[in-house]
């Protein structure tokens, strides 16, 4: 465990701490509900156990949109039958729209190939009216699904958000998933339209997919039409698609006024998806009400998103953060997508971005910043990150190496707020605050109206020790349910099967003796050696201090006869060999910051890590490959960004 004498590296000025947002919240519940808060722990504290309250006053703060009256803020005590404000009916996309002015542009869009483009409110609201009409006129009714093969640009902003604004269901997918990894994700929820590109760019090369487009039409009989947009090329050409419209066609007719249909709290917004390493992925289904309220509270209170502030996090329409970056919207910010590879042409590309665009939150992987860092980029000597406010990290852990190269090499004064969440709730369980001070190694807090504990071997709340990340209170952006799960079983399956009523997470989290939080990776891949147990997380730690190794992967395999074998795989930097003295400045940096008990067995060069498509390492299939479990039941290889990777793995297993 780390120990509690983590040093400061960022503390909020009187400046900062006035204009937050979650200050001015604090203002008005004291104004309007009589609570006085001196703290952000005492507001937690009171966020978490009354939990009506808190979610009703959110409800009032943000002023929502709500066409009918609610006539119970939440109805059931358990998780997850809990139902939130029921009665009422709004949309999402209302409150997106409401924060439309002329003073700043709504996106900024940079690829691989192009130039900075902008786009103003009113061309973002004439075109997802454009495209509402099209979907209108094609029978889309509220309840159908909307599906998408499209990279984070612009069209996939305005198709998502014509979507919703029906009550229509949105799903997402990147061009670079495979055909069958699409599939498995999008056959479960029977899309009646199809919006894709003929092909991407990605590291400065092109990828053609108009025959996968066709293979998934052919895959997918209930998309009666499908919109292709001219991405790769100028113009479509040959395409064997049936069915087919081009973006160009599609938003050629219009009624000239957007519209939004006003849906129940509980109705699906949008279907997201597990990483499905073991199996087909799980259809994570949001509603309007749960995630407009929570997006508000964090983008407001963690990530204090401000009006016209250009909002920038690095991900693809496949993975929940793309949802993330729309949201900022509703904040009245500008969001700014880039397509492509985040180290095209080099690793300094997204920080000149930084530069020209003048972002104010960036939003960044953990491996993104150690990479900078093993490179030794200095972007605060070769750029100008004068506007930059914050740096949000999230995927993994950040460790606190990677704290300090911050702080060093990127921007003195930045607020760093690393954040962990999931897919689950397509928002951060804990997260950053504006009104703290940042530590070495350290998440800030845990999210307003978030009841996360760490429970010990015991099943009771542990402060300062490595423990299972819980929930004990609802959420209103909890899932609904999973699409097609009968009586929520896999649903329950998922979270509440070691607790019950309570929400496991399956990560290893620590709370610190400030309420600072440690996250040291998943509970199903602990390193547990002599009965001491430790997270991933702080072995790839350790391994980061090495700047001769790139990326690596540690399990621990549980023999017979209560034997141990835990094996390191390093991915080297170019031209460097796995020689004996590079193993023992491993083995010794990893002793020397942690325990003797983990120093790995054995260290394996491999040529890459298998990584899922969301960007994850795949520790726990690549343990039941090397505990003999065949491959089409210890990893789903359609749900990979690698597949070949796991070659390696399977030959190195008959070694054992």
């Amino acid at each position: 465990m780390q120990q509690n004498t983590a040093p400061v590296l960022w503390v909020p000025d009187a400046q900062t701490i006035e204009k937050a947002h979650l200050s001015h919240y604090m203002k008005w519940l004291k104004t309007n509900r009589g609570l006085e808060f001196n703290n952000y722990s005492s507001l937690w504290t009171w966020s978490t156990e009354a939990v009506d309250d808190f979610w009703e006053s959110l409800w009032e703060y943000f002023k929502i949109i709500s066409h009918t009256p609610y006539t119970s803020i939440r109805s059931g005590e358990t998780m997850p039958d809990v139902e939130w404000f029921s009665g009422s009916t709004l949309n999402y996309a209302e409150h997106v729209f409401r924060e439309k002015n002329v003073d700043n542009p709504a996106i900024i869009f940079k690829n691989e190939r192009n130039n900075i483009q902008e786009i103003s409110w009113q061309e973002l609201e004439e075109k997802v009216a454009a495209f509402q009409f099209f979907l209108l006129d094609k029978g889309v009714q509220k309840g159908d699904r909307i599906v998408a093969f499209l990279p984070n640009i612009p069209e996939a902003t305005i198709a998502f958000l014509a979507t919703i604004s029906i009550g229509a269901v949105w799903s997402s997918c990147s061009p670079d998933f495979g055909v069958s990894s699409v599939v498995d994700r999008f056959q479960q929820i029977e899309p009646k339209v199809l919006v894709a590109v003929d092909g991407y760019t990605y590291g400065g090369k092109s990828f053609s997919r108009l025959a996968e487009v066709a293979e998934l039409c052919e895959a997918l009989p209930t998309v009666e039409n499908v919109v292709l947009i001219p991405y790769l090329e100028d113009k479509i050409d040959g395409a064997n698609i049936s069915k087919m419209t081009s973006w160009v066609d599609a938003l050629q007719k219009s009624s000239g006024t957007l519209h939004f249909e006003a849906v129940p709290f509980s109705h699906p917004i949008w279907v997201l998806y597990s990483s499905g390493t073991t199996g087909i992925p799980k259809a994570i289904t949001h509603c309007h009400g749960g995630v407009l309220l929570e997006h508000l509270k964090y983008l407001a209170f963690h990530n204090d998103v401000h009006r016209g502030e250009r909002f920038f996090w690095f991900s693809t329409t496949g993975w929940m953060m793309w949802n993330f970056v729309n949201a900022s919207l509703l904040m009245g910010a500008t969001v700014v997508l880039y397509d492509g590879s985040p180290a095209y042409p080099d690793l300094r590309g997204l920080w000149n971005l930084a530069k020209k665009v003048g972002i104010h939150h960036f939003g960044t992987s953990a491996p993104f910043i150690v990479a900078c860092m093993k490179k030794g980029l200095n972007p605060r000597q070769d750029f100008d990150l004068s506007a930059l406010r914050s740096i949000g990290s999230t995927g993994s852990p950040l460790p606190p190496e990677a704290f300090d190269y911050v702080y060093k090499n990127i921007k003195e004064t930045v607020w760093l707020c690393s954040m962990s969440g999931g897919t689950d709730v397509c928002s951060a369980f804990v997260g950053g605050c504006s009104i703290l001070p940042v530590y070495q190694g350290e998440i800030q807090c845990r999210g307003l109206g978030c009841s996360l504990h760490a429970y010990d071997e015991a099943g009771k709340p542990t402060i300062g020790e490595m423990g299972e990340m819980v929930i004990v209170e609802p959420m209103p952006s909890m899932p609904i349910y999973f699409w097609n799960d009968k009586g929520k079983q896999r649903y329950r399956s998922s979270y509440f099967e070691m607790y019950p009523n309570i929400w496991r997470h399956g990560d290893w989290i620590e709370i610190t003796p400030r309420d600072g939080l440690i996250i040291y990776g998943r509970s199903d891949a602990t390193l547990n050696r002599q009965g001491i147990r430790i997270g991933t997380s702080e072995i790839y730690s350790a391994v980061d201090k090495v700047k001769a190794v790139k990326d690596s992967l540690v399990v621990n395999l549980e023999l017979e006869g209560g034997q141990h074998f835990m094996p390191l795989f390093v991915v080297l930097g170019e031209g460097i060999e796995l020689e004996d003295d590079l193993r023992k400045t491993i083995k010794t940096t990893i002793r020397k910051t942690y325990t003797p008990r983990h120093v790995p067995d054995e260290i394996i060069e491999v040529d890459e890590i298998p990584y899922t498509i969301s960007g994850k390492k795949m520790e726990r299939p690549v343990k039941r490959i090397l505990l003999g479990h065949p491959l089409e039941k210890a990893a789903n290889i359609d749900s990979m960004k690698n597949p070949k990777a796991l070659d390696f793995f399977i030959q190195y297993k008959e070694t054992l």
